[in-house]
């Protein structure tokens, strides 16, 4: 069997008395090894110097009610018994420098003797696992008038909730509470998703680190980073504002100014001081969205913010702090960015500790039809209409939704449409099949024009980055694309001009096609060895 180790600070007021009547009175330090059925094999006795003659006389008397009890003498001072700060680092410094050995010794923490700043030290302590042990709270005896019984009672209290039924089952209910807050209250189907979400609750509540949500546009990393800050909030881990960036929309020399502020003067146009993104979401939660559109200057001061919650204002020059809690979100590969040298290798790896990828709409199909019921509700919150659908409609709509036809380009924004424009036109506040035909002719037709013209974004994006190829005439972009898609489809630039020049080549007596190809690219600041097949 293993042995028994108590350890305990000394009451210096429950535990006092010098005289024979003493053993007439309750001393928990010493009812401690009185207890029946709770034999204590080594006590390890908490006292300061002061207390010295007192803690001899409770050694010498717990040697007579139970001589085989061995007991140390543990000396720690407290200059202030009610400073939390102070107890809690010294028994937690005793804490680890104490040898314990769960494999043959048993712990009890009595919480009963010393300060209430003490006994909830020991609870941290023992619930964080410092202490690998138990709980141990002494009671008086009921009848205090009965001088024969002075042991009372104990209880030994452990924090595995798994052997408590009801706190578990309360615990896991707030659990799934907190997760279905998450998604909207929307009871999703996907199993990874859910096992994403409840991951995501574990992290928001107990960790301030940043969370960097990445999918596609649409997938709901924008209301998500809404329901991660509303749940933090409600658990009072925040107390400021939910500040939401889309870094896209800062431009030049205009975000730094949005994002960090500025002082009055700092450039033209500045009559008057900004205190700037970052500093009012002060002791709140700052959502950067599409974080990878952001220059890397922008990049380095952010990184800087977020570890040392310190930053300079343009033009200023002295620092302000700002103490928040940082979300991302991105719908690009930010490892491949950094790859790339788009984005800052520091930062990412800043953000990359706790990376949630959101699937999209096509990857949980089996989500949209509780996501349809959440759209009515929200058309009905916004609106003040219920509309709702007949059976056939709706059973030919979720066949159509959840079928491989069904692109959803654009994620949840595409349901959220859809549902908003069947609503609208419904007779009455009732979804028809009629209503449901025009609208899946309308997603066709919507979807295929998306994808014809995919494929030319989606390469301009990748080479050029989203802030870039959105600036592109429709004309050049065509054009751009398929230079694009052919050099990376040839090893060299002069294999990719011929290529490219097939015809025009001909009419000329000499020809310098990868020159043709470079001087192409420079318009665009580009360069073969950026496009060529890795």
């Amino acid at each position: 069997m293993k042995r028994r180790v108590a350890i305990s600070i000394l009451g210096t007021t429950l535990d006092a008395g010098k005289w024979d009547n003493r053993w007439s009175r309750w001393r928990p330090t010493v009812a401690l090894c009185q207890q029946p059925g709770l034999f204590i094999d080594r006590l390890e006795l908490i006292h300061d110097n002061h207390a010295h003659a007192l803690s001899q006389r409770i050694i010498g008397d717990i040697g007579t009610v139970s001589p085989a009890t061995e007991v140390r003498s543990n000396v720690i001072n407290f200059r202030d018994p009610w400073d939390f700060s102070e107890v809690y680092t010294n028994l937690r410094d005793f804490a680890r420098g104490y040898s314990f050995d769960p494999d043959t010794e048993d712990y009890l923490v009595n919480i009963t003797t010393g300060t209430h700043v003490a006994q909830i030290c020991w609870f941290l302590l023992t619930e964080a696992r410092i202490i690998p042990g138990r709980l141990l709270q002494l009671s008086p005896p009921r009848d205090r008038e009965a001088e024969q019984d002075v042991v009372g009672t104990h209880r030994v209290i452990d924090l595995d909730l798994s052997r408590y039924d009801e706190i578990a089952k309360r615990f896991a209910s707030e659990r799934e509470d907190a997760a279905s807050f998450l998604k909207s209250g929307i009871s999703t189907r996907n199993a990874a998703f859910n096992r994403m979400i409840d991951e995501i609750e574990k992290v928001v509540i107990r960790s301030t680190a940043p969370v960097l949500l990445t999918g596609p546009t649409g997938a709901g990393k924008s209301q998500l980073a809404r329901r991660i800050y509303e749940l933090k909030k409600a658990q009072r881990k925040v107390s400021g504002p939910f500040i939401e960036v889309n870094c896209a929309t800062l431009r030049g020399d205009q975000a730094m100014s949005a994002l960090f502020g500025h002082v009055k003067g700092a450039f033209t146009g500045a009559a008057s001081e900004r205190a700037g993104l970052l500093k009012s979401a002060d002791k709140g939660v700052l959502f950067l969205d599409e974080i990878g559109e952001l220059g890397l200057d922008e990049q380095a001061m952010c990184l800087r913010a977020i570890e040392e919650r310190r930053f300079l204002p343009v033009g200023a020059d002295r620092e302000v702090s700002a103490d928040f809690q940082l979300l991302a979100g991105t719908n690009r590969d930010l490892g491949e960015d950094v790859r790339k040298g788009r984005f800052r290798e520091d930062l990412y790896a800043r953000l990359n500790l706790w990376t949630f990828q959101l699937p999209a709409l096509c990857e949980r199909k089996e989500d949209i039809e509780p996501n349809l019921d959440f759209e009515l509700r929200r058309y009905l919150e916004r609106e003040g209409e219920n509309v709702t659908f007949n059976k056939e409609a709706r059973e030919r709509y979720l066949t159509f939704a959840t079928g491989p036809q069904a692109v959803w380009s654009a994620n949840f924004r595409d349901l959220s449409a859809s549902v908003t424009r069947m609503a609208t036109l419904a007779p009455h506040g009732r979804i028809t099949t009629e209503v449901v035909d025009d609208e899946i002719k309308r997603l066709n037709t919507f979807w295929q024009r998306v994808t014809d013209d995919d494929g030319t974004d989606a390469i301009i994006e990748d080479v050029l980055g989203a802030e870039a190829a959105a600036r592109l005439d429709r004309f050049d972009a065509v054009q751009l694309a398929t230079v694009l898609q052919t050099c990376r489809e040839h090893a060299t630039a002069s294999s990719a001009g011929r290529a490219l020049f097939a015809i025009s080549r001909l009419e000329k007596k000499s020809s310098n096609d990868a020159d043709r190809l470079t001087k192409y690219l420079a318009r665009f600041d580009l360069r073969f060895e950026d496009v060529k097949p890795r």
